[in-house]
Parts: C-alpha cells; structure tokens; sequence
C-alpha cells in the first residue's frame, strides 16, 4: 500500500469527514471531505494514465498553494508517479532548466480550467542504465534541497520510506480525525511529514485565504484549529498581533524551516499562552527531533530525538562524542532512523553510499545538554575561525537580531591577512530611513559576546539573500547596499 490507499481508507471510514477547509475572501469557508477528495484524486490519476504518464515517471507539479494543490499531488501519486513539486515563481527558462535537472517525462500544470498535463521531451535517464535503478526504488516523491550552504541536490524517496516516516512522526505527534491543522507553509516546499501525514491519519487541513495575521487568526478561531504548523517567520507576525483574537483551541504549535528565536517564541506564548515546540525537519530524514518536553522552558531546543530516531554528535576525529556537551564544545549532528532517503538525483547516488558508515550527517553542528535535549549551534559551514578561535555565525545573530533597530541579519567570515577570519554583519534595519549606528551595534555585541566575536563589519541591506524555501542562503555573497562602518580589524590579545 502507498500513502494514497492509505488516505483512501480515511475516506471508507468517515466518508463526510472534511479533509480540507479553505478559507475564502469573503470568510466563507469551502470544505471537501475525505470521499469527495478521493473521487477527484481518482479521477485525475485517470486522466493522467490516459494521457501517458508512466509508474515511476518523473511528473512535475506547478498549481498555487491549496485545496488544488493538494489533489493534483495525490493524483500524480495515484498514478503511480513520482511526484516533483516546481515552485509557481519557476516560469520560462527557469522553468526549463528545472525540469532539464529534474529530467522530469511530464507536469501538471494547474489552469483557470482545471489543469493541463503536458508531455515533455525524452529527458534520459538519471541512473545510467535506463532509470531501472530509479524505478526500482518505486519512487513517490522528488524534492531538491534548499542549497543553502551548497548546490542543491535531489532527493528521491519510494513509497516505503514515506510511510516509514510517516508513522515514526506521528508516535510523537499523535495526529488524529479529532485535529484541525492550520497550514501556513508553500506546499511545494513542505508535503510529506505535513500534508501527507495530516490525511493519511485523517486529520482536517485549514487552509487560510493570505497571511494577514488578522485574518489567519480568526479563520483558527472559527474552525477551532487544533494544531499550528508554521515557521519562525509566521511566528513573529502572529506574535504581533493586537486583534486579542486568541487561539485556545491550539494543542500544539510547531516550528520548523530554520531556527527559532528565544524572543519570538516567548512573544509567541506571552500572546497566546501556547509554547512552540521547534522540530528538526530534513528532506532527507524526516521529523527526527521535536521539542516537545519543555518548549515553555527551552524554546530555543530543538528536544530530544523521537523514539525511532539515533541522534549523535560526530567529533572532528570522527568518532562520537559521549554524553552532555555545551555551546563551546559541539559535533556534527549524524541520524539514523526510518524513512531515510532512497537515492540522491543529479549526479545519481543511491542511499548506501550516503547513510554510511555514520548514518546521516546533516552537517549542522549541535550540543546535548544534561537533560538530553538538541541545541543547534549552527552550519558547519558558518563556522568562523579568527586567529585559532571558532565561533558560528549564528550566535552572533542571536545577538545583533535582539537590537531594537534591527529587522535580522547575517553574520558570515571574511578572509584576513593576519587573523585567518573575522566576523562580519549584513543588517536589514528596522528602519530604512534610520540606520542603526554601526559603533552602538558593536557596544550591543560586545555586552553580550567576547571581544573576538564581535563584528568587524556592518553593512546594511535591504533584504538577505534566502532560497526558494525561505531558509537564509548561507553561501551567497555580500550583498551590501551600503557600508555603515567598520573598525580597523585588530589583533586579539
């Protein structure tokens, strides 16, 4: 059974059960329930059998964020496709060279109609030998990574994995009929332990009309949403908001996407009396850490590994680093665990070659402490090394993103002739018709860090590079419109 017969079942059992709710402008509510959705899915996997579309086919996916989305996607599956979701801003040639990478055989492509499958050239295959390897795998779904820190790579999983993944994330989310979720995140970025997982246990999606904070909220309020799944980004405008719409409904709130700030969810939970439990979310894992111990108390933790998941820390000698650690002394985060991705696309590399001999390395490095509780110290590749000290750029952020007059920022390594690196700042301001002053964010780094962290440099921009997902792209260059100012780097005594 794939995923689909799996939500097809949901479907025999409470045929009228919503499935999806979508908010509409006028604040009436549009519902599918679980047969009707499975009716259509049916349908469109018809159509796209008839059209052409193979088992095992690589079938792209370009429709808005919604209740379309949702059953073309599970018409792809039906079929028997691989489903590769495009993000709606790939249009023309970035398009093209999308689907040239993916070598996709078709996509679907949402209209004010319906939706158009459209046969595409013979695009080769991946694996050297016919794609027999690839469809071997029973492939369901193709995602790239965000490449934040290097080239983005495809990641394949079959069928098996997903459900695999499925069923370890939800011993720990206990996801069932009785939930309302409330999605705010891109559904070509975020599907399998979300969308997939939230029907396949027959839960009911809420699917809101934008992302004004006033209107998300009353919308959860009206259908009494029960779970909120979202990223620090919607946290921080929710936790804004003056309307006093509250959310008592909420059981529980997740984060995921990048990291979440200590201030943003303690803002979060002073408006709304919910802690966010931040995740750990990889396209090549899965949910393998949540905080959902003590997300009051430590809400900048990502929590303990869920019960199917070994979580470690790998040394810079490559051998594992035993019991509680602290924010100076760190390891590269390894996984293992179900649902582990079956193949990378482009160059083609099946899983073995990947999960072995350390299982998984992320490459973020982390900490436990005496609890046994993840922290993320940061990107192995933001690590800043100045004059034989190392330091990642992201508790640098922490700080400079706690000044009032700055939106957030990014902290990256700059060669130096005699240091080897030293740290320095791109900042969106508040305000950008009043800049920070660039030696009172200095004085604010230097209350809060040692004098070798501290920026040496500030430079203001309008907005940080990020990637398709929203995550900040951690190797894109100095973007600086400007250049408030800087200190002559000097020697650390």
């Amino acid at each position: 059974m794939n995923v689909v017969d799996h939500i097809r079942k949901r479907a025999a059992e409470a045929p009228e059960r919503p499935a999806l709710v979508s908010d509409g402008p006028d604040g009436c509510a549009a519902t599918l329930g679980y047969a009707e959705l499975l009716e259509r899915v049916d349908r469109r996997a018809a159509d796209f059998r008839s059209a052409g579309v193979r088992v095992g086919d690589r079938c792209g996916l370009l429709a808005p964020q919604g209740a379309t989305f949702v059953e073309l996607a599970l018409g792809v599956l039906a079929a028997g496709a691989c489903l590769v979701p495009v993000s709606e801003d790939h249009q023309g040639p970035a398009f093209d060279a999308f689907a040239g990478r993916a070598r996709l055989h078709s996509v679907v492509v949402a209209t004010a109609a319906g939706a158009e499958l459209r046969v595409l050239p013979d695009p080769g295959a991946h694996d050297g030998v016919d794609d027999a390897e690839f469809r071997a795998l029973a492939p369901a779904y193709l995602r790239f990574t965000s490449g934040t820190t290097h080239r983005r790579k495809g990641v394949i999983l079959g069928h098996a994995a997903i459900l695999a993944r499925l069923a370890a994330a939800n011993r720990a989310l206990a996801i069932g009929p009785e939930d309302r979720v409330l999605w705010l995140l891109p559904m070509a970025h975020h599907f399998v332990v979300s969308i997939l997982l939230y029907l396949r246990y027959g839960a009911t999606i809420l699917l809101p009309h934008g992302s004004l904070a006033r209107n998300v909220l009353d919308f959860a309020q009206r259908e009494r949403a029960t779970v909120l799944y979202a990223s620090p980004y919607h946290y921080r405008v929710l936790g804004k908001d003056e309307s006093g719409i509250g959310l008592e409904s909420l059981r529980l709130v997740v984060s995921t996407a990048e990291g979440l700030r200590k201030d943003v969810a303690e803002r979060f939970l002073e408006r709304f009396g919910r802690p966010v439990s931040q995740a750990l979310g990889i396209i090549e894992v899965g949910l393998p850490v949540v905080n959902l111990g003590a997300p009051a108390q430590k809400p900048d933790s990502l929590g303990r590994p869920l019960p199917d998941y070994r979580v470690w820390l790998r040394g810079e000698d490559g051998r594992p680093i035993a019991g509680p650690t602290s924010s100076g002394r760190t390891g590269e985060i390894c996984i293992r665990g179900p649902g582990m991705l079956d193949a990378y696309l482009d160059p083609w590399l099946p899983a073995a070659a990947v999960l072995e001999p350390d299982g998984f390395r992320t490459g973020d490095q982390g900490w436990f402490d005496a609890d046994g509780d993840l922290y993320m110290a940061g990107r192995r590749s933001s690590r800043i090394s100045m004059a034989g000290m190392k330091f990642f750029g992201e508790e640098v952020e922490a700080v400079i993103d706690a000044h009032p007059g700055v939106r957030e920022c990014r902290v990256f390594p700059q060669e130096h002739a005699h240091l080897g690196e030293i740290p320095v700042a791109e900042v969106v301001p508040e305000d950008p018709q009043a800049l920070p002053d660039a030696k009172a964010l200095m004085a604010h780094c230097r209350a809060s860090l040692p004098g070798y962290k501290v920026p040496r440099k500030f430079l203001f921009v309008d907005a940080l590079v990020r990637t398709a997902t929203g995550k900040l792209q951690r190797h894109a260059k100095p973007s600086a419109l400007a250049e408030a100012a800087s200190d002559p780097p000097t020697r650390e005594r």
